[in-house]
């Protein structure tokens, strides 16, 4: 019946090969082996993780995890059961793991075993795990202990390859028969044998059942259905079956690859094995993953990343002589690339042509290539010069005899390639060729260190005349040209090493110099409209108007050039900017202002297999492709207008550390999706959280931004992890979020947590606290302030009765000088009645004057200054009547007193006074002098005496301790600082300049007093 199917469907079949044949010629193996740090190169499964994570079970390397860019494994050291895996499937974000002896669990970064034979497959029903096993069939129970299922002696003896679960039934591929059960729950009563052979694999799609045996073929089961089932013959020895693309049945095979058949028409679509990718043709498994990508595990090869794209990729695998493409360029019907040193290739719609270089012109390298008018093709190269192939046509004739012998001549052109090799051995000068470009029957070539030429082709002399030479004495700085480009106006532009820009114009070169004002080479040179773009190695891309070259602009935008080492610059048909670069190629948007929109970048994960693109080896050929010539071959890009949909990353805690501690117990996703807060200790003031988002095609391409609580966003930056220390108590939120290649953003992901206070700092203890500070403070207040009153209380006593004690003893020291005074001045007149009775009528008046105010005075606390100065009067006239020495005195008071109205307690200058007379002027030489001045400054009344006597500190060397007069100054001086504090009273000898001393000097300040 198949036989009898295959063959009224074979002509669907060749339409179907050749259809896929175009098809695919854009599907892309990106393979990943032990190089790539993959710890076994046998793949026998692989699984995605909710986070976007590939896990891939190897065969002697144990456990692996993919990010796109880098692994992760794990092995029997690690807690693995066996090195050696055949499935892998996750149950609630814990990976079940099946080995050679057994289960592992995955999960919290701890692994979990239970040994039981070799687990084929794993899956779950009704919550429960089960185990294929290459005994049976087992179940997990309490989620690590491990039963087996009873079924029967047959069932429970073989091997279960691979179980499907349908609407109403479920399916076992087992070692002896294809078996299936009606029931939810596996039993021996319902359980029966639908065929008997060693089947191996097992698919549904929609109402049909793939059933593949070993070694006779995939049986066709129509589900529901007492229709016969179909057997496909072919492909033989199958290991797994997927349904991928909605209508296609992938068969991996253990011998063949990969055979991809049609699901309506059961005929094979096209085949995937060691011819077109693949490095071996042992396939374990094919899976899909969350961005619809396939992926292909091998036994022996690794595994593969399979997609389509717009690239076409050519090298020396698919008919290029070499890899090393160094110059590309495109005519009506061909594509012209030179291969390193093996001469040039024509890739036309017949396909790949390798062609025969002269012998003088082999073997060398050709760094440009270019088309004339004619469609002749130049060729420039590294020490042979140029070589031309040039296109001649002759006529041919053709007889043809009829059946009644007429003649009939038919004339047709028939085509023949001649080649031209223009170098040092044929009269052209110059052999090193850096650029070629043709301008109506005008050549212009630019050579490495001669300049530029500019020459035409002779084709009766079969010569290469140049017509004119351009360099240093014309006008060109800089000799060694990197590029150059004709525009619209048929002007020749050049850009140097150095940077100099410049153009020819009607045989007069025009030398711009270093527009760009920086130390750059400029590489490349593109015109589009009215605007030049330059490619510069460090700089990036500039570009100008044409109409105004003085001002160049760098080409920038809120995205950045994935290099700024531009090789290659070249506008599509859909006016997109192409830059290639060491990284692969940009396809970069321009808004109307000339600034970057939007940028694509394509490298080795996006089907640009050639990465380094070479120095101006880019063309757009007439049905709009792009070809770049690249180190590792050619590549070829087919626009489409068939955009696709961006989708939305999505980003994971996948982490948090206390205090540098995992959480090993904190369900991260339960806490975001239920917004919970974590709380924490007061003193887990540390906190880390890790993220990612796993982008399998650009994993090096994704960034992230994140912010705690309402603080601005951070940069974007690729850390993946972020640390925050010494934080306060209180509630945070960190959020953070991440953006792909295409910053197309993920939603946000909030984290919150709580670190709780410490008990010293919390409401109820501060205010327990503060109510014990308080009480204690007030007990303490009032304790001191009674202290202090009765304290004051007592020094209120004490000052009261030291100043009685004052008062008495001033009293009693004016009582003792009283007397004392009062017998020297009778002694005085005694003398004075034999000798000089009027002198002693003057001084009894002038005592009884003074003797009546000091008895006035001395009962009083304070006096007016009027008064005091009165009786200070006074007294010094009687001292000058007693004294046998005379002497002047003056008494003056500052003019902003008003003596009448300031109080001063008395008999307080008086010692001083007397002590400045009797053991000052009296015991010097010269004439006496006393000098009182009174004057107010800053709330306080000062007193100056002054006298010109032996100084005061000489007098009390000469004096004795109980000299009265002595008692009266410290006595006096005591009451004064009493009065004013201490250092109230200063004296001071007076000098000479020659260091003698000529006199005294006492002052002190009392507090200003007034009566009113």
């Amino acid at each position: 019946m198949y036989f009898k199917f295959l063959k009224s469907h074979f002509l669907l079949f060749l339409c179907c090969l050749v259809t896929t044949l175009a098809w695919s010629q854009h599907n892309q193996l990106r393979a990943y082996t032990v190089e790539n740090g993959l710890p076994q190169s046998q793949v026998y499964d692989i699984v995605q993780d909710s986070i976007g994570y590939l896990w891939l079970g190897t065969q002697g390397g144990g456990l692996s995890r993919f990010d796109g860019a880098s692994f992760r494994s794990w092995n029997e050291n690690d807690g693995l059961l066996s090195n050696y895996i055949y499935a892998l499937h996750f149950v609630n974000d814990a990976l079940y793991i099946g080995t050679k002896n057994g289960l592992s669990i995955y999960k919290n970064n701890t692994f979990f075993n239970s040994e039981t034979p070799q687990v084929l497959q794993i899956l779950q029903l009704n919550n429960t795990v089960y185990l294929a096993t290459k005994k049976g069939l087992y179940k997990v129970v309490d989620n690590t202990t491990v039963e087996a299922v009873k079924v029967n002696s047959t069932f429970n003896a073989s091997a279960i390859n691979n179980v499907v679960i349908t609407d109403k039934e479920i399916w076992f591929a087992t070692s002896s028969g294809l078996w299936k059960t009606k029931s939810a729950s596996i039993n021996s009563a319902k359980i029966k044998k639908v065929e008997t052979g060693n089947f191996t694999a097992l698919a549904k799609y929609k109402n049909t059942l793939y059933a593949a045996t070993f070694n006779d073929g995939t049986f066709v089961i129509t589900l529901n259905s007492s229709v016969d089932n179909l057997l496909i013959k072919e492909p033989l020895r199958i290991n797994s079956l997927s349904i991928q693309n909605e209508n296609e049945l992938w068969v991996a095979t253990d011998n063949s690859g990969i055979t991809v058949i049609d699901t309506e028409t059961h005929l094979e679509k096209f085949i995937l094995n060691t011819s077109n990718g693949l490095a071996v043709p042992h396939v374990r498994k094919v899976f899909r993953d969350k961005q619809l990508a396939l992926w292909i595990a091998t036994s022996g090869g690794g595994f593969y990343n399979y997609y389509q794209n717009n690239f076409k990729h050519f090298d020396k695998n698919s008919g290029l002589k070499d890899n090393r493409v160094y110059a590309v360029h495109a005519t009506k019907s061909a594509v012209w690339n030179s291969n390193a040193e093996t001469g040039l290739v024509a890739i036309d719609s017949l396909g790949i042509h390798h062609i025969k270089s002269p012998k003088q012109f082999s073997g060398v390298k050709i760094k440009t290539v270019t088309s004339d008018s004619n469609g002749d093709i130049w060729a420039g190269s590294d020490g042979r010069g140029i070589l031309y192939r040039e296109t001649t046509t002759k006529d041919s004739v053709v007889f043809n005899m009829t059946d009644n012998f007429n003649v009939i001549i038919d004339t047709f052109q028939v085509k023949s390639i001649k080649n031209h090799v223009f170098n040092s051995d044929s009269n052209f000068p110059y052999d090193w060729i850096k650029d070629i470009e043709t301008s109506n029957e005008t050549l212009w070539i630019a050579t490495y260190s001669s300049g530029i030429i500019k020459a035409k082709y002779n084709p009766e002399t079969e010569d290469l005349n140049t017509t004119k030479r351009f360099g240093i004495n014309q006008g060109i700085s800089d000799l060694l040209i990197k590029d150059i480009a004709i525009d619209a106006q048929n002007r020749v532009w050049f850009a140097s090493k150095s940077g100099d820009l410049g153009y020819i114009e009607n045989d007069a070169v025009i030398n711009l110099g270093n527009v760009l004002n920086i130390k750059v080479e400029i590489v490349s040179l593109l015109f589009n409209e009215n605007k030049l773009f330059i490619g510069t190695l460090g700089e990036g891309i500039w570009w100008a108007d044409i109409n105004n070259t003085a001002v160049f602009k760098k080409l920038i935008g809120d995205k950045k050039l994935y290099s700024e080492n531009i090789y290659q610059l070249i506008f599509d048909e859909q006016d997109y900017l192409w830059a290639g670069s060491e990284r692969g190629v940009d396809k970069i948007k321009l808004d109307t202002n000339t600034r970057i929109e939007e940028i694509y970048h394509f490298g080795k994960n996006d089907g640009f297999l050639g990465i380094e693109t070479c120095l101006n080896a880019v063309d757009i050929d007439v049905k709009g492709s792009l070809w770049f010539g690249a180190i590792y071959g050619l590549t070829q890009y087919q626009s489409s207008t068939v955009t696709t949909a961006k989708s939305t990353p999505k980003l994971f805690i996948t982490d948090v550390k206390v205090d540098f501690k995992a959480i090993t117990s904190l369900p991260i996703v339960q806490f975001e999706k239920n917004k919970k807060t974590l709380q924490l200790k007061p003193e887990e003031t540390q906190i880390s959280f890790s993220y990612k988002t796993v982008d399998l095609n650009h994993p090096n391409d994704v960034q992230y931004r994140y912010k705690l609580n309402n603080t601005q966003w951070s940069t974007w930056s690729q850390e993946e992890t972020q640390n925050f220390l010494g934080l306060a108590y209180g509630y945070y939120k960190f959020v953070v979020q991440s953006r792909d290649a295409r910053w197309v953003m993920s939603k946000p992901v909030t984290f919150s947590f709580f670190i709780d206070s410490p008990i010293y700092k919390k409401t109820w203890f501060i205010i327990l606290v503060v109510s014990g500070l308080v009480l204690i403070i007030v007990l303490l207040s009032l304790y001191y302030i009674k202290r202090i009153q009765q304290k004051n209380k007592e020094e209120q006593e004490r000052l009261v009765l030291k100043n009685s004690l004052l008062e008495l003893e001033q009293k009693a020291l004016r009582l003792q000088m009283n007397p004392h005074f009062i017998f020297n001045v009778l002694n005085g007149i005694k003398a004075m009645a034999i000798s000089q009775p009027d002198k002693m009528n003057t001084t009894i008046n002038s005592f009884a004057t003074l003797l009546r105010e000091t008895l006035l005075n001395s009962r009083k606390k304070t006096i007016s200054l009027d008064q005091e100065l009165k009786t200070l009067e006074h007294y010094i006239q009687v001292e000058q009547l007693m004294t046998s020495k005379p002497f002047k005195y003056s008494i003056k008071t500052d003019k902003n007193i008003e003596v009448e109205e300031v109080l001063i307690p008395p008999m307080l200058v008086q010692p001083f006074v007397e002590n400045a007379i009797r053991h000052g002027i009296l015991k010097g030489d010269t004439k006496g002098q006393l000098d009182i001045l009174f004057y107010a400054k800053a709330n306080f009344l000062y007193c100056e005496i002054k006298d010109n006597g032996i100084g005061i500190f000489t007098s009390q060397q000469n004096k004795t301790k109980t000299d009265h007069q002595s008692v009266a100054i410290a006595v006096t001086k005591e009451r004064i600082e009493s009065i004013s504090g201490v250092g109230a009273v200063t004296i001071k000898e007076l000098k000479n300049a020659d260091g003698c001393v000529k006199g005294t000097k006492i002052t002190f300040k009392i507090p200003l007093e007034t009566d009113y």
